[in-house]
């Protein structure tokens, strides 16, 4: 099997909306854009983890972890948009092409095929924790240029990193 090289179609969501009739206001610099970009990239990519997943696990707790999925994977959509619509809002491009995704992510690959209960556990935590971990590494640089931003962002790392302790008690044992 040969290794495929995905490149990322330019422009990337690298250019501002043009400023017209009632847009008007606060711009958000390129490294606001990019920052919440990041962001974006990664809650697709959760979306489509959760997904893959949620079809193919077996085993143990299935009925449970299935359903758990699908609210990660409302919890990442839901972010997806709102982080899109607020780039918007700031003149910003969202990119959320395929192609995008694939490339820029800092999420790793989720296997293909089915995948038991016990494994998808600690991979699906590990996708959740590394999409709050990515808006923990931009926060401090988007709150220093838009505190609402960083609203948003307070939201969505209190509601995945609930998700993930959720989704990692069903492995843990109790400490002695």
């Amino acid at each position: 099997m040969t290794q495929q090289t995905i490149t990322v179609p330019q422009p990337a969501g690298d250019t501002q909306t043009h400023l017209e009739n009632a847009e008007h206001g606060f711009v958000a610099s390129k490294e606001l854009s990019d920052n919440l970009e990041k962001v974006l990239v990664d809650l697709i990519a959760l979306s489509l983890v959760g997904k893959q997943a949620h079809w193919n696990i077996v085993g143990p707790n299935f009925r449970d972890l299935h359903l758990n999925l699908d609210e990660v994977v409302d919890i990442a959509r839901a972010g997806s948009d709102e982080i899109a619509e607020r780039m918007r809002a700031l003149h910003a491009t969202p990119d959320g092409r395929p192609s995008v995704v694939a490339a820029r992510t800092s999420l790793p690959q989720f296997p293909q095929g089915e995948v038991s209960t016990h494994d998808a556990i600690d991979l699906v935590v590990t996708a959740i924790e590394a999409t709050a971990g990515t808006m923990r590494e931009v926060h401090d640089a988007v709150d220093a240029e838009d505190a609402t931003s960083t609203d948003i962002l307070h939201s969505y790392i209190q509601k995945l990193e609930q998700q993930a302790w959720f989704i990692s008690s069903e492995t843990r044992t109790p400490r002695a």
